[in-house]
């Protein structure tokens, strides 16, 4: 996700991915066994900024979520989700993250089971306790509504001719019921059905099209299919209904690429479509192979304010290409900064929203060099000025590694400059501490060693000293943690700005 609003220019994937999401949720473990007798709570595993996101006690394994499209974006869609998991350790109920929608039922394998809503916690209580090690699949029967909140920051978006969903940082539980942190990525199966003049996407692959004849006077549906074949975090999570087209292209080594875009604007938005292909190669030539099974971009004709890196299928608001004020490779490199967000964050996904500078600093490192590349501003010209800034963006927000949290009703509010070309300005720091052979080194094997996992900001300094050989602990603890910048490597010219009043 890029800052918003924007200024003009001028080792072992699977386990390593149980070892952290149980390091994460070994905080909360003891919160787990609550008596059936004793009222239902709001859990959560622990996160910093957000404390009562994602629920211990379970390791969900995939979901199944099926919606029901009525063609009006102001009724309510009938949802169904279904969810696989392990229970991590003894649980008489099972706490969920959602809200914003009315639960008919709730089976847990298959039988009747007793709910109940708390905060934005939906809490289940199975007929029998469950075990550490038990396999459960929960099923919900429920709505999931469309119309924002006084105090909702996304979820499903309105479009101009349907609907787009935007879950960043901690909204997917407004959409449907899920265990709604990052460290618990899992596989999806999407479905959608909606009225056959639409057209309905998501996350990964098709799999499938089924139309149906109406009944009793109603139009004929059609119920679309989509699968992940990676692990995704709920965050990621995408689903477009729309009066769209779906434009195919190749990218690099076959990939298949998949745009969508409004029906009438794919003329005019096909010169933007074209660029993909080459800016993964480019990626690639940098970090190493792409990591999912497609990629393209979702062109929908809403008003965010931002555009979102949904995995394989990133949010853009149409107009950033259809309105002028922009510099051609000005709006590239926003494309490359969601495009990089498949490696970093999207892949590798943070451990806790603290870890968010490793997302949204390499995003911003690599749209900077492409800005670079194609726009001749210079990395060292912008990390400079991000310089000059970053006191004032530390006393405002807090330093890269230790944000602020958002202030009440404002999720994403922890999107700030300092966790953007402030933690950029990170990566440029480590690049002149260490070299940059290591520097590239370890971006490459950073994505290598942590695909489809999830990773932390510790993971990143062991990387980084490993391949350095370097104790980096005292270069890590000023840079990320620190209240003032430290002192440039290799630039002792360069000055911070004045700090203002921290807000």
């Amino acid at each position: 996700m890029p800052l918003t609003p924007r200024s003009r220019p001028h080792r072992p994937r699977a386990a390593a991915s149980r070892r952290l999401k149980s390091a994460l949720l070994a905080s909360a473990v003891s919160v787990c066994l609550v008596a059936a007798s004793a009222p239902a709570t709001p859990l959560g595993v622990g996160d910093r900024l957000f404390p009562y996101l994602g629920n211990p006690g379970y390791d969900v394994t995939s979901y199944d979520l099926s919606f029901t499209y009525s063609g009006s974006n102001s009724k309510a869609l009938q949802a169904v989700t279904t969810i696989d998991a392990w229970t991590t350790t003894d649980l008489e109920r099972i706490n969920l993250d959602f809200a914003h929608g009315e639960v008919d039922s709730v089976e847990v394998d298959g039988r009747p089971t007793a709910f109940e809503s708390t905060g934005d916690d939906l809490v289940v209580t199975p007929r029998d306790a469950l075990v550490p090690g038990s396999r459960v699949r929960i099923t919900v029967r429920h709505t999931s509504d469309p119309v924002s909140g006084a105090d909702r920051d996304g979820g499903w978006v309105r479009t101009a001719d349907g609907l787009a969903m935007a879950n960043q940082a901690d909204v997917a539980h407004l959409v449907f019921p899920c265990n709604d942190h990052p460290s618990d990525k899992a596989m999806f199966t999407i479905r959608i059905t909606a009225p056959s003049d639409y057209t309905a996407v998501a996350n990964g692959l098709p799999a499938g099209a089924d139309r149906h004849r109406g009944d009793g006077g109603d139009g004929a549906t059609t119920t679309w299919t989509y699968r992940t074949r990676h692990p995704m975090a709920t965050e990621l999570t995408q689903v477009s209904i729309g009066r769209s087209a779906v434009l195919h292209r190749d990218g690099p080594h076959g990939l298949p690429v998949r745009d969508v875009v409004p029906a009438k604007d794919r003329e005019i938005l096909e010169p933007w479509l074209t660029k993909t292909p080459d800016q993964i190669a480019w990626m690639e030539d940098r970090v190493g192979p792409y990591p999912f099974e497609t990629y393209g971009l979702l062109m929908a004709e809403a008003s965010t304010g931002f555009e979102l890196e949904t995995q394989t299928l990133s949010l853009f608001e149409k107009s950033l290409f259809t309105e002028p004020g922009y510099p051609r490779w000005y709006l590239e490199s926003i494309m490359v900064h969601e495009l990089s967000h498949q490696w970093f964050g999207d892949s590798v996904s943070p451990r806790t929203w603290s870890d968010l500078w490793l997302n949204e600093g390499h995003a911003t490192w690599y749209e900077a060099l492409y800005a670079q590349d194609k726009g001749g501003l210079t990395l060292e010209a912008r990390m400079k000025a991000a310089y000059a800034a970053s006191d004032r963006w530390r006393a405002a927000g807090g330093p890269p590694a230790l944000p602020d949290p958002p202030e009440p009703g404002q999720k994403i509010g922890i999107f700030r400059p300092n966790v953007y070309d402030g933690a950029a300005l990170v990566l440029y720091a480590l690049r002149q501490e260490i070299g940059v052979q290591a520097f590239e080194q370890l971006e490459r094997d950073w994505v290598r060693d942590h695909r489809d996992s999830v990773a932390g900001t510790a993971d990143f300094r062991q990387l980084a000293e490993e391949i350095s050989g370097r104790d980096l602990g005292a270069f890590f603890q000023s840079w990320l943690y620190g209240e003032k910048t430290p002192p440039m490597p290799g630039h002792p010219d360069w000055r911070a700005a004045a700090r203002g009043a921290k807000k």
